[in-house]
């Protein structure tokens, strides 16, 4: 059996898509569907069970769970929301829970093939390669990232299963709609222009023009391909950064977006204070680490994969049962 955590969400419901494309479907999603429209994210998917994210928490810390039928645990259930200023709930949510489960999969040799985040580089002045030098958090959420991954260092000498981190950069695609605010800019920006004809992008800011601030975009497909690639090759475990290694303008992504819908226009807005301080106006994965591992499945680029995704929510945005 294969668990995904946080299989309604985003990223876990692509893997459980990109999963069941490949034939499998004994699947037991975790999650907490919560009192949205998460759970539409489900219809189309094949799995074998559903379970809360608290009652398997207490399954596994309780030892009241049958470990012998999992070959793998995708861990991508955590609070995202870079917003949120409770770090007791981000690390009870995002770190004691990732321990819980790490330790779990450690005691019962099981993959366990977790989500990080690009966000524990902070600003990114000390570049974007997986050590410990160029590491910084700006917020809860990222702090809680990189305390696990943290964590996970301090261990690897006394694992013997495989455990892999992956640091996802911006990620945008199907099946984010419930994710509000905290949703990709890909997304947001095809909503502007389907409400109102405009996309609006800050000015510039930290030394960029307006609209320059660029970020390494990654569409979901590829980061559920490098999930099931880790669990499917021997890699050497630790935390890998999992983006393009390419560095799309916003301007650029708006312009593709806007080529897509074959609609719309750019508006600068001024950049918000409450981001001072706290935004990232640039990133680009260092990819030599997980190339060097092995991986060759390439990545779908920027302008076919926003003009896959427009498509996609044009159809309906979630994905249908085959």
């Amino acid at each position: 059996m294969i668990v995904v955590t946080g299989g309604a969400g985003f990223i876990g419901s692509n893997i459980v898509k990109a999963l069941n494309d490949e034939g499998y479907n004994d699947i037991l999603i975790v999650d907490d569907l919560g009192k949205g429209d998460k759970y539409k994210n489900l219809i189309g998917l094949d799995f074998y069970d559903y379970i809360h994210c608290d009652d398997f928490f207490k399954f596994i810390t309780d030892n009241e769970f049958d470990e012998n039928d999992i070959e793998v645990i995708f861990h991508e259930g955590a609070c995202s929301d870079t917003m949120e200023y409770d770090v007791n709930y981000m690390m009870k949510t995002n770190y004691e829970y990732s321990k819980a489960l790490m330790n779990f999969c450690i005691d019962n040799e099981i993959d366990f093939i977790y989500a990080s985040s690009a966000s524990t580089y902070g600003g990114g002045q000390n570049g974007f390669t997986e050590r410990e030098n160029c590491e910084n958090a700006l917020n809860p959420y990222a702090f809680s990232k990189l305390l696990f991954d943290r964590y996970v260092r301090k261990n690897l000498d006394e694992i013997e299963s495989k455990i892999i981190g992956l640091r996802y950069f911006n990620v945008f695609g199907p099946q984010e709609f419930h994710k509000g605010r905290m949703a990709s800019i890909a997304y947001q920006m095809y909503n502007q222009i389907k409400t109102t004809g405009v996309i609006k992008l800050f000015k510039g800011t930290d030394g960029y023009e307006d609209g320059e601030q660029k970020r390494d975009f990654i569409y979901v497909k590829d980061v559920a391909k490098v999930n099931i690639w880790c669990w499917k090759n021997a890699i050497t475990n630790g935390v890998y950064n999992c983006g393009t290694g390419t560095a799309t303008s916003f301007n650029a992504l708006a312009q593709a977006v806007i080529s897509a819908l074959g609609t719309g226009k750019i508006e600068y807005i001024d950049f918000p204070e409450t981001l001072q301080g706290k935004y990232q106006s640039f990133t680009q994965a260092d990819t030599r680490k997980l190339l060097r591992a092995g991986y060759d499945g390439g990545f779908i680029k920027i302008n076919d994969a926003v003009q896959e995704y427009c498509k996609f929510l044009e159809d309906g945005g979630y994905y249908e049962k085959n």
